[in-house]
């Protein structure tokens, strides 16, 4: 190479020949089988009256499944139950989707700065562009669901920014949730000028997102297994589009994450803390599992509020009375709909551990996931014991 040609970096992605590969071929399948105009077509073909009788998830997903609530639930709210699993599940991944689309940004600004990558800055537009159109649809079908069942949202809620809480249901109170924004600011900031730390949010953004790649494969299945197709309701086709592209934005996490990371300078002291306390607090979010939405890391005492607007409405009927009696039987009591949700936790955990491993700059307590591990069914139970006497009374 010519001296005075030399590049800014002793390292260069372009000798990595077979990473390059790897995403260029990613970028150009994800292009290939682009399904963004599917999804914008289902979202405007959406009629809740066409599929409000249908399942829409396999039925294992659908909200209290397993708990006494959808024990004593009639066929026809059990068909609802199914519909707003998918509500509550869609309108979760639409706050997450609202980050990656803003740090998909803020990373391709900082590697966009070093030669020879292009290919990870295109991958990274055209996952954005894919993810307005998930949101979009997610958005109008969860809506239009909410109009017709309640008159008012439940899960579903006006845009927002990156900056809000992404978890809906947390455990935490106005205090917390400014502490979190102030830290996403300044990680803004980090992420867009620091090549690591913006290569490194892909670590993050993996292990986020690799629950979700396992609960929606299962998604998918409702529509994948469907023997007519075209007669399925168009909430299964959306999942099922969804489930699609993200493969290919989790085979960009891992790529990033664990490829192109090497093409990058050794990380500093102060760069790998900052990255492990970004996975500390992906641990603290996922600290908690869900009863309601199995496969939501949501705090459950925090949806006590919209578990009984669902089942004081019109279409369940019960009293407030009624409500809290058959909540606190679903929700602070063993039953299947809680084991279920717990072994998706424990999953999640394993899976999580598998993806961290080998990484060097990864402190032991998140490649052990110590914090996530920290929450166990009898603590579950006894926190939602607990904030379930505070609630009722």
């Amino acid at each position: 190479m010519n001296p005075n040609l030399a590049q800014t970096t002793k390292k260069s992605l372009l000798d990595d020949p077979k990473t390059v590969r790897r995403i260029r071929h990613n970028h150009e399948k994800n292009k290939e089988q682009d399904h963004t105009s599917l999804l914008d077509a289902a979202a405007a073909a959406f009629d809740y009256d066409a599929c409000k009788n249908d399942y829409w998830n396999p039925e294992p997903f659908s909200l209290l499944w397993g708990t006494p609530i959808w024990d004593q639930s009639s066929p026809s709210q059990r068909t609802i139950l199914n519909q707003l699993y998918w509500v509550a599940y869609y309108s979760q991944i639409i706050s997450a989707e609202i980050a990656t689309i803003f740090f998909n940004q803020t990373a391709g600004a900082s590697l966009y700065g070093l030669e020879d990558f292009r290919m990870v800055c295109d991958t990274l537009d055209l996952e954005s562009s894919q993810e307005r159109a998930h949101i979009n649809a997610f958005k109008i079908v969860s809506e239009q669901v909410e109009s017709a069942l309640f008159g008012e949202r439940v899960f579903s809620y006006s845009m927002r920014g990156p900056y809000r809480e992404t978890m809906l249901f947390a455990d935490g109170g106005a205090l917390r949730s400014a502490w979190k924004s102030a830290q996403l600011r300044a990680y803004t900031v980090l992420s867009s000028s620091n090549p690591f730390i913006g290569c490194q949010y892909f670590t993050v953004r993996g292990v986020r997102t690799l629950n979700g790649k396992i609960v929606q494969h299962q998604l998918s299945q409702h529509y994948m297994k469907a023997q007519d197709k075209g007669s399925m309701p168009i909430p299964s086709k959306i999942s099922y589009y969804h489930f699609m592209d993200e493969s290919f934005h989790f085979n960009s996490s891992m790529l990033i994450s664990k490829e192109v990371m090497n093409s990058l300078p050794t990380p500093s002291r102060i760069e790998s803390t900052i990255a492990n306390v970004a996975l500390l607090g992906c641990q603290r979010d996922h600290y908690n599992f869900c009863t309601a939405v199995n496969g939501i890391f949501w705090y459950d005492p925090a949806m006590f509020g919209a578990i009984e607007k669902v089942l004081t409405s019109k279409r369940f009927g019960l009293d407030r009375r009624g409500a809290l009696e058959l909540m606190e039987r679903s929700l602070c009591s063993e039953n299947e709909g809680v084991l279920a949700s717990y072994r998706t936790h424990q999953t999640a955990r394993e899976s999580y551990k598998q993806y961290l491993a080998g990484m060097d700059y990864v402190w032991k307590q998140n490649k052990d996931m110590a914090v996530m591990g920290k929450n166990s069914l009898e603590q579950h139970l006894a926190d939602n014991r607990r904030a379930f006497r505070v609630y009722a009374s």
